[in-house]
């Protein structure tokens, strides 16, 4: 299966909820590389780098909601460049 890495950019409440953290939890649990970042305009940015099935289930997840108390009001994702990223990581 070939690697594939996506950027999502996730909308709404989710700075200061444990979005971030949770997303690592998740990326972890799916084998994914990459990193989430809060962005000054209130979104997080998401790099995640990994086999298609594992990215397309992170994705999911974001846009299903996040962890419980985040309120994502939308999520734009696009192609990425691989960064060669060897975990994911909490940005700051």
């Amino acid at each position: 299966m070939a690697k594939v890495s996506i950027a999502a950019y996730v909308y709404g409440r989710v700075q200061g909820v444990g979005f971030r953290f949770a997303t690592q939890q998740q990326a972890n649990g799916l084998g994914l590389t990459g990193y989430a970042k809060n962005l000054d305009d209130g979104s997080v940015e998401v790099i995640a780098c990994g086999e298609q099935e594992q990215v397309d289930q992170l994705l999911a997840w974001l846009k299903q909601g996040g962890p419980k108390h985040a309120k994502v009001d939308k999520v734009l994702s696009e192609p990425a460049p691989p960064g060669g990223y060897s975990d994911f990581k909490i940005r700051h």
